[in-house]
């Protein structure tokens, strides 16, 4: 039987009639009494989160999902259109499941439909993307020797993150999905 010690960010369980993703956990042992899971989880029917506390003894109920690879095409911000590159079938999946990845969606990214009987619940993105600097301020001579100097930069998305001064406009750099900090210089 599938236990707490099983889960892992993404996972669907079914709890109380609803089927439920793992938003967030952490193992935790204290140093007197059992283990446990803490975990976040969003309901898919309502979009709740809540917080709960799992034992590592409880038996959990984990939902029969399937993974697709998919590519993304485009969104308007309330819808996000993904396309199988085997099938060329297109899926639309609205903003409320899309969530906080939207702010890394680029077109040609490949990223994981999470689907629970046929129907998108989840998007899992690549721990790591790469984008190009569209555009970023200068620094003043010496200030990039550290490498400790961080300056904002707007990525091709859309989307703004600190990178270090040395990194140029042009350049392409990584960016961790999870905490959305800059990794390392690609070029």
């Amino acid at each position: 039987m599938p236990s707490p010690n099983e889960i892992k960010k993404g996972t669907v369980l079914k709890k109380d009639g609803d089927l439920v993703v793992v938003v967030d956990f952490q193992r935790v042992s204290p140093g007197k009494g059992s283990s446990f899971v803490r975990t976040k989880m969003k309901s898919l029917a309502t979009g709740k989160v809540k917080e709960e506390n799992l034992k590592s003894g409880e038996v959990l109920e984990f939902a029969d999902v399937q993974n697709k690879q998919m590519q993304y095409i485009f969104g308007d911000g309330s819808m996000f259109t993904f396309m199988d590159g085997r099938t060329y079938e297109q899926v639309e999946i609205s903003g409320d499941i899309v969530g906080d990845a939207a702010k890394y969606l680029k077109e040609g990214l490949d990223v994981t439909v999470v689907t629970h009987d046929g129907t998108p619940i989840a998007l899992d993105l690549p721990a790591k993307i790469e984008y190009t600097i569209a555009s970023t301020m200068d620094v003043a001579k010496g200030d990039t020797a550290s490498g400790t100097v961080m300056k904002d930069a707007e990525l091709d998305n859309g989307l703004t993150v600190k990178v270090p001064a040395f990194v140029k406009q042009g350049e392409v750099v990584r960016i961790n999905t999870l905490s959305g900090d800059y990794v390392e210089r690609v070029n």
